[in-house]
């Protein structure tokens, strides 16, 4: 895997998430992938299936994952949100 992500593709899939997702605790889910933000809007979060990806301010970003694996699919699925 490249070590930048594009980070326009992972905004486009949040916003996805976001507009046709249904309701959670924290935020929206679709297709698998729940979508939130913290309390100020500066940082957006995706997470699934073990998999959870912080983007904050200026475009940094954090992948936590614990098998590269299901990185691997969980991008893949951001991917085919962003589309």
């Amino acid at each position: 895997m490249k070590n930048e992500l594009d980070l326009t593709k992972v905004l486009h899939a949040y916003e996805t998430v976001i507009s046709k997702g249904t309701p959670t605790e924290h935020g929206k889910m679709y297709e698998g992938v729940e979508a939130f933000s913290d309390y100020d809007g500066y940082s957006v979060y995706l997470r699934g299936n073990g998999v959870e990806l912080k983007v904050g301010f200026h475009n940094t970003y954090h992948l936590d994952y614990d098998q590269e694996h299901l990185r691997d699919s969980f991008l893949k699925k951001v991917s085919m949100l962003a589309k």
